[in-house]
C-alpha cells in the first residue's frame, strides 16, 4: 500500500451540516472541516492521563556512510536503543516522539543527490520501527525525508505515525516551508502548499490539515515553524496535542502557539554541538497555558524528557479556540500571498536542483516583485 492508498483508506466522508452563516463561508462541494458549534470530533479515551516522551537524539547523515543501507542500519539501531531506554525507565509511554530526521539525517547536495537519501513511507524502516511500537505498546512518531511513486522527483518531508499495533497509521506531509529565511537559497522539499491542487485531488481536502483521533487524544504532527495560521487551522480541526518535529526551533514559537491555540505541544529537536549560527537540542513539552512541563538541558546529547497530560480533564467541555475571524476577514480578503499555491507542481525536469535554483524560481513567481 502506498501513501495515497493509505490516506484514501483512512479518509472518512463527512456530510455538510446546515448552520446560520455557514453557507456564506463554505463551498457546498467541500466536506465539513470545522464544526460550526465549536465542537470537534473525537473517539472515546482509553485512559484519563497519557504520557508523552520526547526522544532528542544525535544523528549521522546517510551521505556520510559507504552505502545508504549502512547508514539506515546505524540510525535505526540508534533509534531502537533510545526507545528501549524510554520504554524501560520512567513512566510507560503512550507516545514516543522523535525529531525531524532521526532516520536519514540531513544530507547536502542537489535534488538528484538528496533523492538517494530518502525512504518510502510505508516501507522496511516503518516495519522495523513498528516492532518498537508494538513491543512497548505505544504510538511512535518520527520525521523523515521520503519519496513516493505518485510524486516522481519530489523530496517530501514526512512525519510518520506508527500505531500501538506496529502498523503505519498516518503520514503527515509538511504543510509549507518557511520562506526568505536564507539570503541565498530556498528550501527545495515539496509541501502541501507547493502542490495543493494535486494533493487535494489525490487525498481529499480533509488531509490538508489532518487530525488523527486516537484513544489517547486528538493529535496532529507538523514540522512547520513561525506560521500561526497553520497552527490555528490545526486547532480549528480539533487538535488537542500538537506534536512538532524540528531541526532547530524557537522556543517562544512553541510556547505562543500552544497558548494561543489552547493545546498541549511537544517539540523534539535534533542534537548537535552548537555553533556561532545554530543552537540545537533543548527539546520541550508545554501545556496550553504556555508553561514548560519538561525541557532537555542538553544541546548536543541524546536525552529523554516526559510529561503526563490529563487528557480527559482537558477535553471536558472544551471547544475550539475563539478567533476573531469575522472581524479580520475584510483585511484577510485583500491580502495577497507572495508565492502562489502549486508552485512546485512541475515535471521532474523542471524541479529546481539546488537551493539557489529554488530561490530563483520563487523570485520568478513572486507576486510582490516587479
Amino acid at each position: 500500500m502506498n501513501m495515497r492508498q493509505m490516506m484514501m483508506a483512512l479518509a472518512v466522508p463527512v456530510s455538510l451540516a446546515a448552520s446560520a452563516g455557514l453557507a456564506d463561508r463554505v463551498d457546498a462541494a467541500e466536506p465539513l472541516l470545522v464544526q460550526p458549534d465549536g465542537s470537534y470530533p473525537t473517539v472515546p479515551l482509553a485512559k484519563d492521563k497519557v504520557v508523552v516522551k520526547v526522544l532528542q537524539t544525535t544523528v549521522d547523515s546517510l551521505s556520510d556512510f559507504p552505502t545508504v543501507a549502512d547508514g539506515l542500519e546505524h540510525n535505526l539501531a540508534h533509534m531502537e536503543a533510545i526507545a528501549k531506554k524510554a520504554c524501560t525507565t520512567g513512566k510507560k509511554p503512550d507516545f514516543l516522539l522523535y525529531h525531524e530526521f532521526p532516520l536519514t539525517g540531513y544530507s547536502a547536495g542537489s535534488r538528484t543527490d538528496k533523492l538517494k537519501y530518502t525512504v518510502k513511507v510505508p516501507g522496511p524502516e516503518t516495519e522495523r520501527l513498528g516492532k518498537i511500537a508494538r513491543d512497548c505498546d505505544t504510538y511512535l512518531i518520527f520525521g523523515t525525508y521520503a519519496t513516493d511513486d505518485d510524486w516522481p522527483g519530489h523530496i517530501l518531508s514526512i512525519n510518520a505515525v506508527i500505531g500501538r499495533d506496529g502498523k503505519l497509521v498516518k503520514a503527515f506531509w509538511k504543510s509549507r516551508n518557511i520562506k526568505r529565511i536564507y539570503p541565498d537559497r530556498e528550501i527545495t522539499t515539496t509541501t502541501i502548499e507547493a502542490v495543493r491542487d494535486k494533493y487535494r485531488a489525490l487525498y481529499g481536502p480533509e488531509e490538508e490539515f489532518p487530525v488523527l483521533q486516537t484513544e489517547y487524544g486528538n493529535i496532529a504532527v507538523s514540522t512547520v515553524q513561525m506560521d500561526p495560521f497553520i497552527f490555528a487551522a490545526f486547532a480549528m480541526r480539533g487538535t488537542e496535542i500538537m506534536i512538532r518535529t524540528a531541526t532547530l526551533f524557537a522556543e517562544d514559537d512553541v510556547l505562543a502557539m500552544a497558548r494561543i491555540n489552547n493545546f498541549y505541544s511537544t517539540m523534539t529537536n535534533i542534537a548537535f554541538p552548537s555553533t556561532d549560527q545554530y543552537r540545537a537540542g533543548e527539546s520541550i513539552i508545554v501545556d496550553p497555558k504556555g508553561n514548560i512541563l519538561a525541557k532537555d538541558p542538553s544541546l548536543d546529547q541524546d536525552g529523554i524528557i516526559e510529561a503526563e497530560i490529563p487528557i480527559a480533564e482537558f477535553r471536558k467541555g472544551r471547544k475550539i479556540p475563539n478567533y476573531a475571524l469575522d472581524m479580520v476577514q475584510p483585511v484577510f480578503r485583500q491580502y495577497v500571498q507572495e508565492f502562489p499555491l502549486n508552485h512546485m507542481d512541475l515535471p521532474r525536469e523542471q524541479l529546481p536542483e539546488t537551493g539557489p535554483e529554488m530561490k530563483a524560481m520563487m523570485e520568478g513567481v513572486s507576486r510582490w516583485t516587479e
